[in-house]
């Protein structure tokens, strides 16, 4: 009698924390397919070896490609790279006041900027707004020497952008979309001038932003 009552009763479950696990029927079929083509085909066939390759050889492919994205370097995003030149000469121009100023230019061949002309400590600012193509665009830097009010001696280190009106449309603009990431390139700038006319780049102008 006893065992024909507990016949009768739901077998007691004794792995509590099991759950079957569930397999969405998306899944389920996209497994059940790839099953069913990987039994349809013979071991020694040709298209099952090249399918087995291309699902090993494809994520070491995309690893590749993605190392070798995340080696390019940061000042290279805009597809420009920046000479080792430009950072060795600024840095002799902040800390041992080796020039009065420097021209850079973009090689638009190796898509490089480049230390284009240097200018010696005796040279005034009409020296440098003459190395100043009248047609092309060019970065600068120029350590200005001026008097305060108070009548003391200082002097502050400018970053041009020159881009004139009458220069190449694309040179304008991978001069403008270059522009922020180079200058931080070169730590130590304290003032920045944008012209497009040499109006704009007067030396009073220039004066009036050392305020």
């Amino acid at each position: 009698m006893g065992s024909m009552i507990f016949q009768g009763l739901p077998k007691h479950n004794t792995n509590r924390g099991h759950r079957p696990s569930q397999t969405s029927p998306a899944s389920f079929r996209q497994r059940r397919g790839a099953n069913q083509v990987h039994a349809s085909l013979p071991s020694s066939s040709p298209l099952l070896s090249f399918v087995s390759s291309a699902f090993v050889s494809l994520p070491l492919a995309c690893n590749k490609h993605l190392t070798s994205l995340s080696s390019i370097p940061a000042n290279s995003a805009s597809g420009l790279a920046v000479h080792d030149a430009c950072k060795v000469k600024f840095r002799e121009l902040k800390a041992k006041r080796s020039f009065r100023f420097i021209v850079f230019k973009i090689d638009e061949k190796s898509m490089e900027i480049q230390v284009e002309r240097l200018g010696e400590p005796t040279q005034g600012y009409g020296d440098f707004t003459d190395s100043l193509p009248a047609d092309e665009c060019r970065y600068a830097i120029y350590d200005l020497d001026f008097t305060t009010v108070e009548n003391c001696q200082k002097s502050k280190i400018f970053f041009f952008s020159w881009s004139p009106d009458t220069a190449r449309t694309r040179s304008k603009m991978l001069y403008a979309s270059s522009k922020d990431r180079f200058r931080r390139e070169l730590d130590g700038i304290q003032c920045e001038i944008q012209a497009t006319d040499p109006s704009e780049m007067s030396l009073d102008i220039v004066k009036s932003r050392t305020n």
